[in-house]
């Protein structure tokens, strides 16, 4: 274990803007930015994108603003919105959550990808630009990813992205009039260096085909680099 006597805490996460290859993430401001992603995240069919989340989906900007800026408020998240990179069209939102400086550490949460968003390159562009900006910019030691146990699909993408299985808090929330067993994730910043030379690699022009298939998987990079 490292000698922490000389620790004195990390700065509060401030990302953004920045533009990665596929991405532009930068800081959302609610209820202003509110029309913005309702138009991205709120449309016909969008209703199993916010099926985990705590609140929505909603019917008007008016509402999701609203709802964004109490969250932000009462639980200190700093959000952010992903653009495409060039176009700057909306494609998604997330936030760093229970931000604990003083323990340099914090949580990626509320997390919603849209359609368009889901299973490309710049989804994965997103969360490392993230990770980076904690473990690099700001020198965390904890990254954390929490999800509703019965949330396969964030389990999958919290592994997949490097983050290891801690265990199930059971009976942990009430959410929208059902029980959340919450399952915890985390990164340490002992383990950064190889998730970010695999998310490198991974997201490298020639790790793509002409029709932008990729060649190797994020899993099978990264243990290369374990």
């Amino acid at each position: 274990m490292s000698d922490l006597s000389t620790w004195r805490g990390c700065d509060a996460p401030r990302l953004g803007p920045l533009d990665g290859r596929y991405v532009r993430i930068e800081p959302a401001r609610f209820p202003e930015d509110a029309e913005t992603l309702f138009s991205a995240l709120c449309g016909p069919g969008d209703g199993p994108l916010w099926t985990y989340i705590p609140f929505g989906p909603f019917d008007d900007a008016a509402a999701f603003g609203e709802r964004m800026a109490a969250a932000i408020e009462k639980g200190g998240w700093t959000a952010h919105i992903i653009r495409a990179a060039g176009s700057g069209a909306p494609l998604g939102m997330a936030s760093y959550m229970r931000i604990r400086p003083d323990a340099g550490s914090a949580e990626i949460g509320c997390v919603i990808f849209s359609k368009k968003l889901q299973r490309t390159p710049a989804a994965s562009e997103a969360m490392y630009l993230m990770a980076r900006h904690l473990f690099d910019d700001l020198g965390y030691r904890r990254y954390e990813w929490k999800c509703d146990n019965a949330n396969e699909a964030s389990k999958r993408a919290a592994r997949r992205f490097g983050f290891a299985f801690e265990g199930v808090f059971r009976q942990d929330l009430v959410i929208k009039g059902r029980n959340r067993d919450t399952a915890w994730f985390s990164m340490l910043d002992s383990e950064w260096p190889a998730a970010r030379a695999a998310f490198e690699s991974w997201l490298a022009p020639e790790n793509f085909d002409a029709n932008g298939d990729q060649r190797s998987s994020l899993e099978e990079i990264r243990g290369k680099f374990l």
